[in-house]
């Protein structure tokens, strides 16, 4: 899958993400308070909202630069550890396509950025992350997998991780207390992964 930029795809993801997110928000400070502080939601409902705020200035840009400053806005607006992770995600997959002049295969460009998450969260696969909804996408869509085995994929990867015990953040005091509950950060990235799944099916054809 390659990328291209399109007038309208900036804000059209924009808005389907805040929504979901703004859906979703109570249920994801629920699935925090189990290990965490409990205001996942809200930070990344924050978060979605300033970037909604620059809605109009975003979709002026080229994509690479729009992807980059969302990863920026969310960096700077999302509380915990959301933000940088989150913003780090996005930030360097705008760097990369900007690279590659927004023509590189997206599998490539994903992978570099999730990799650059991982050195950031100084995490792996397996800690019980976002990340382990990342990499399970990355194969997919390295797979050239069809968007609804995407979405799928990232809803199954975000429930598996109540099998395992945190590695990283407040939910690792808890330890072996941390299992049977899903993580909020795999929850929100299944969340948004589906959501821009489904615009994306809606909106761009393959």
């Amino acid at each position: 899958m390659t990328v291209q930029a399109e007038p309208m795809l900036v804000a059209g993801l924009i808005e389907v993400c805040r929504a979901t997110i703004a859906e979703n928000t109570d249920h994801l400070c629920a699935l925090d308070r189990a290990i965490g502080d409990g205001d996942h939601g809200t930070n990344m409902r924050r978060g979605c909202e300033a970037v909604s705020a620059e809605g109009e200035s975003l979709s002026s840009l080229p994509f690479a630069d729009a992807v980059e400053k969302i990863g920026l806005t969310l960096v700077m607006s999302v509380g915990g550890a959301a933000g940088p992770l989150y913003g780090t995600l996005l930030m360097e997959i705008g760097r990369e396509l900007r690279k590659s002049e927004e023509k590189a295969d997206f599998s490539l460009v994903l992978k570099k950025a999730i990799d650059a998450v991982a050195r950031r969260g100084r995490a792996h696969a397996g800690d019980k992350t976002l990340l382990d909804v990342l990499y399970p996408v990355h194969a997919e869509l390295e797979a050239r997998s069809p968007l609804g085995d995407i979405a799928r994929k990232a809803e199954r990867s975000a429930s598996r991780t109540a099998d395992m015990k945190a590695m990283r953040g407040r939910a690792a005091y808890l330890g072996e207390r941390s299992i049977g509950h899903v993580d909020p950060g795999a929850s929100s990235c299944a969340l948004l992964t589906t959501a821009i799944c489904r615009y994306l099916g809606e909106h761009r054809p393959e």
